[in-house]
């Protein structure tokens, strides 16, 4: 799409004016604004993944089904992806966003079915309030069958790119083991019952400094359709999760990867783990990077409860759906909002 005299991206609205306010086409109802001071000072645990493929495999599984049980979040170090990795996808992220305008344009886009678009929001075409983000979105499973359309600028994107996402695409196969275990399942349940081929998507997200950041998000409270999600965040902070009705904090952890279950494990595990509300707020200071990674089943997959899950006692909470009817009925559902 070509770029029209109005700012698309808020790096560019940023960088272009000296501004002290924002638009006002930023600013939420006074009922939805995030209250900065209402933060409670917690945390989510932190998990070795050392000894996951070791003898002591069996309290590691024990740790993250506690973690999906009480929290919905957790972070993992020793997660076996190399710091060098790591390092070079913020690099790569930032270089992005730092590229000039006419060049980030290429890849932009209001339209969400695209499946390489950079953005400012879901749906711009139907979203009356925008958020303080600019975000590159990817679909990187098989890595063959998109790596084509990905930017190639600057230097080394996409050999960076498919890097970070294979490495990332093995984690999450030994957490959704993991968590088969932790519900008393086999271990292979989630990769063969629940992913069918299984889909890849992550979102390269860029906040700027906001000069008023009481009053817009980075990205508003909401969940995760997938079924699992790893982060990747820089020294800044943003996310902030709901534990017990409050809003918790989450402070940076160099190289480990923040994890939350979607949906789809809530549904698999009948309600005995939740999809988390959380939210990305922003500051006057500081630009901040962050990078999920959305692990999916195919369209196709079946997705339902565990049967072994199920008893009279603890009845089917859902029926089955295919992963598509799901993500079709929650996609028109955040097209129609206003």
């Amino acid at each position: 799409m070509a770029p029209t005299p109005k700012a698309l991206l808020v790096s560019d609205l940023v960088s272009s004016e000296n501004i002290e306010q924002i638009p006002s086409n930023y600013i939420r109802p006074i009922s939805e604004r995030p209250n900065l001071q209402d933060v409670y000072d917690d945390t989510i645990p932190l998990i070795d993944l050392h000894h996951l493929s070791g003898p002591n495999r069996a309290h590691v599984v024990n740790q993250i089904g506690e973690a999906c049980r009480n929290y919905g979040f957790f972070q993992v170090k020793n997660h076996g992806v190399p710091e060098s990795t790591i390092a070079n996808m913020i690099e790569i992220a930032r270089e992005f966003f730092k590229l000039p305008e006419e060049e980030k344009l290429k890849t932009y886009s209001d339209d969400p079915t695209q499946t390489t678009r950079l953005s400012t929001s879901f749906n711009i075409r139907t979203e009356k309030v925008a958020n303080w983000r600019d975000f590159l979105r990817l679909h990187c499973y098989p890595v063959q069958d998109y790596i084509h359309e990905w930017p190639d600028s600057p230097e080394g994107f996409r050999a960076r790119i498919a890097e970070y996402c294979q490495s990332t695409c093995g984690l999450a196969l030994q957490l959704s083991e993991a968590i088969s275990e932790s519900l008393g399942l086999d271990k292979d349940y989630i990769n063969n019952n629940q992913l069918g081929k299984h889909g890849q998507h992550m979102a390269l997200n860029y906040y700027p400094p906001c000069p008023q950041p009481d009053l817009t998000y980075g990205l508003p409270g909401h969940k995760d359709s997938n079924l699992i999600t790893i982060l990747l965040q820089d020294e800044v902070p943003g996310l902030q999760v709901q534990r017990n009705g409050h809003w918790v904090a989450v402070s940076p952890v160099p190289n480990t990867f923040i994890i939350n279950i979607g949906d789809q494990v809530q549904v698999m595990s009948n309600d005995k783990y939740k999809s988390i509300l959380h939210r990305a707020v922003v500051n006057c200071d500081k630009e901040r990077i962050s990078i999920p990674t959305f692990y999916c089943p195919s369209r196709d997959a079946m997705i339902g409860p565990a049967s072994e899950l199920v008893t009279s006692d603890e009845p089917a909470v859902y029926q089955q759906f295919t992963y598509g009817e799901y993500y079709d009925v929650l996609e028109q559902r955040t097209c129609n909002r206003e």
